[in-house]
């Protein structure tokens, strides 16, 4: 299984023939790597609404003839696009060709900004849990740090877990380490940081204080191998 990070909250998964990728916000994302014709994509798994998650996804969909999998209200509004969806709930779980996926919780909001300034609900913000090859990535999308996350650690052997650092809209650098300790993944990645200048933060710091061997820091564009 290859993993990479692409800026922002993009992660890109290539596992079981598959090609996936989580939140593809590419135009108007100065961290990205990614051209939006350039991406290739069985699968997109958004975390929830926002325009800075849900990105590019329609064309990229389009493009590729991609099953997109989110939060059943958000499934209904990009159905409506034109593009294959599988919707789903928190807590619940689903075993797909490429592996398993189940949504957890995440406190945030979730809605879709369109052009003539309508905001359109798209049900709960979620995370990730993907299990593939038997390994287990963590995604948290956007959240803040909530007690649950124990639950999650304990209940998930999590073999790599991307947490968001940038404050303001998400939990900061201190509750993101907190969220390491209780999620108890083997390798931690921070995301959804200086995008935005009320998200500038210093990813270095914050991975030289997770436990020697937990924190890893991906530039965009960076794989790793699990």
């Amino acid at each position: 299984m290859k993993v990479s990070f692409h800026g922002h909250s993009i992660v890109q998964i290539e596992t079981n023939g598959k090609n996936i990728i989580i939140d593809p916000f590419i135009n108007g994302n100065g961290q990205t790597d990614l051209k939006v014709e350039d991406v290739k994509a069985d699968v997109i798994l958004l975390t929830h609404g926002h325009n800075d998650h849900v990105g590019d996804t329609v064309e990229i969909a389009k493009r590729n003839d991609s099953l997109v999998v989110a939060i059943a209200e958000l499934a209904t509004y990009l159905s409506w696009k034109g593009i294959k969806t599988h919707g789903m709930s928190i807590g619940g779980a689903y075993v797909f060709e490429f592996g398993k996926v189940k949504l957890t919780q995440a406190f945030h909001g979730s809605s879709y900004t369109e052009d003539n300034q309508n905001i359109v609900y798209t049900g709960m913000p979620a995370g990730i849990l993907l299990t593939a090859e038997d390994k287990t990535i963590y995604h948290a999308g956007d959240t803040a740090l909530f007690s649950d996350m124990k639950l999650i650690g304990e209940r998930n052997e999590i073999d790599l877990a991307f947490l968001p650092i940038g404050d303001n809209y998400t939990m900061g650098p201190e509750d993101a380490l907190t969220a390491a300790e209780w999620i108890r993944a083997k390798k931690v990645v921070p995301i959804h940081y200086n995008t935005f200048p009320v998200i500038q933060q210093n990813p270095e710091d914050f991975v030289s204080k997770l436990p020697d061997g937990v924190g890893l820091l991906l530039k965009p564009g960076e794989t790793i191998e699990l």
